[in-house]
């Protein structure tokens, strides 16, 4: 399976950071690329998507199936419905979206991955992305499985897949309903639940598939992808705070013998550090009491 795995590359409205993602692609040496140009949402991106398009028709190093959207989609829409289509076709896929860059080698160890669990239920995908903050301190060269999954460079399986096609808050209520801590892994998810249709991001949902059906993640033991998009072009991610990058190191040797998929025990306790635990009561009663005090002094001020 592994020299036919294609990527899907997301692209939208900026051609400069798309660049340096074909450059490592290139000389990745990836041999098929499904690539979703996202039409124009306003008049001014219409000369920058028609860059981007442009580029994506002149890739002459692999080959290219190139979907342009009359209509733009939105970054949720997009990766969903590209993702779904890809994976009626292909037994399993890695995700690319235009700001992300990778070290060489990095598809490679991707492909070797998906080919090691490809049978394996209990692990539902794969990442070149980790970060010093939530990677456990004994970690050395071997990768680790973690109970979050990632959207920075990831791969899938068809049959993982399954389920997509549910939105997130409705994934968390069925958590719920099974007992399953929806904060274990961060209050963010909780919020980005709540929030994703009206948004239209698409990552949270994702993630809580994964918490539903227990499935884990493959990690590296270092991160082999870099964000290049914080900054005023990006439509969700502004700017990195806490998310900084260090500088890319090589890509870790494939393993000689890949690690039987089991969550690491500190991967949960270190996203409830970073993305925040479970509100404690007292702080659920602050919130309200200030939220009826809002409400009054709205009804005063209104008479």
């Amino acid at each position: 399976m592994s020299k036919h795995v294609p990527i899907i590359l997301f692209a939208y409205a900026r051609p400069d950071h798309l660049r340096q993602t074909l450059d490592c692609l290139r000389e990745n040496q990836v041999p098929l690329i499904y690539a979703f140009s996202d039409g124009p949402r306003t008049p001014d991106k219409t000369l920058a998507v028609a860059q981007v398009r442009d580029m994506l028709r002149d890739i002459n190093w692999c080959e290219v199936i190139l979907c342009e959207r009359e209509t733009n989609l939105g970054l949720g829409r997009s990766i969903l419905t590209g993702v779904t289509e890809v994976l009626d076709k292909h037994e399993a896929t890695i995700i690319f979206e235009d700001d992300l860059i990778c070290v060489p080698e990095t598809y490679e160890y991707l492909c070797a991955a998906l080919d090691q669990y490809q049978d394996d239920d209990r692990v539902m995908s794969v990442t070149g992305w980790t970060h010093p903050l939530v990677t456990p301190g004994d970690v050395s060269v071997l990768p680790y499985f973690d109970g979050r999954a990632e959207c920075g460079v990831w791969g899938t399986w068809a049959r993982a897949w399954h389920g997509m096609e549910i939105d997130a808050k409705t994934l968390m209520e069925q958590c719920k309903d099974q007992g399953i801590d929806i904060y274990r892994y961060g209050a963010d998810l909780v919020n980005m639940a709540k929030a994703e249709l009206h948004q239209n991001i698409w990552a949270v949902r994702l993630l809580y598939l994964h918490i539903l059906k227990k499935g884990l993640c493959l990690r590296p033991p270092w991160s082999m992808v870099e964000h290049i998009g914080w900054d005023s072009q990006g439509t969700n991610a502004k700017e990195a705070g806490i998310w900084e990058a260090l500088p890319l190191k090589p890509c870790p040797p494939i393993p000689a013998q890949w690690p039987e998929p089991m969550e690491h025990p500190a991967c949960s306790r270190l996203h409830r550090k970073v993305c925040g635990a479970r509100p404690t009561v007292p702080g659920r009663l602050y919130r309200f009491t200030r939220k009826l005090a809002s409400r009054a002094l709205r009804a005063v001020f209104m008479r």
